[in-house]
């Protein structure tokens, strides 16, 4: 994680939440340039696209060394493809364990979908480098989280686009303890309270509560999964 990258320039998909919010900061401090990409897929809840724009303006004020390395924000809208890939988190559906054994919040292909699309605007900007915050550590059981997934599409669209692109997943390995830890190294407190208050996660885009950790329900899985992470890392264990 400390190796200088081959490429001077990446391309970040940028959903709002805590990871991606992570990677956009991790991303800063090693490339040259970094352009965000958002995607509008239907989601129940359009906090997350605000949460975009408010952690890239929070992070360039508080980092101005940051600031001259952000680039274009790109919100690319598949909501088609949210409307076929139907999921608690783009239909009015329980969030639980469906009978397959994934989450109703899975929502089928996603990461593999905006990596394509990613891919397209990453080679016609220039960047030979893309970042997400995919992991598998803390993943839900999404399939198109995990690191093998990840190889594959780099194969995949490094043989497509006919060039070298390399998918950087700086959470892969990390739980949320650790990932809290990351952001603290990478900016201090300051980055801390960025994404503790301006990011979100919530699957139910709920922002009526700040809580130690941050905005959200309370009760999801996400929020479940980023208080506990929080909780073990102000604790001194999750270092």
């Amino acid at each position: 994680m400390d190796t200088r990258p081959t490429s001077t320039s990446a391309l970040l998909l940028f959903s709002g939440g805590q990871d991606s919010a992570t990677c956009l900061a991790w991303a800063l401090s090693r490339y040259d340039r970094v352009e965000t990409v958002g995607f509008d897929y239907g989601q129940r809840h359009h906090v997350e696209m605000q949460a975009r724009l408010d952690v890239r303006a929070a992070m360039a004020a508080a980092f101005p060394d940051w600031a001259t390395r952000l680039g274009e924000d790109h919100v690319v809208d598949i909501a088609g493809y949210g409307a076929i890939a139907e999921s608690a988190l783009t239909a009015d559906r329980a969030i639980e364990m469906a009978a397959d054994g994934l989450p109703t919040t899975f929502v089928p292909g996603r990461n593999l979908v905006f990596l394509t699309i990613a891919s397209a605007l990453a080679y016609r900007r220039g960047h030979g480098a893309m970042v997400g915050g995919m992991c598998e550590t803390d993943f839900s059981g999404y399939p198109d989280c995990r690191r093998a997934t990840i190889d594959a599409m780099q194969q995949t669209l490094s043989l497509g686009l006919a060039t070298d692109i390399t998918i950087e997943t700086p959470l892969m390995w990390l739980d949320k303890a650790q990932s809290w830890a990351l952001t603290h190294e990478l900016g201090g407190d300051i980055l801390v309270e960025i994404i503790r208050k301006r990011s979100h996660s919530c699957y139910r885009g709920d922002r009526s509560e700040l809580h130690d950790w941050g905005y959200g329900c309370g009760t999801c899985p996400a929020c479940e999964l980023r208080a506990a992470g929080w909780q073990h890392w102000r604790s001194g264990d999750g270092a």
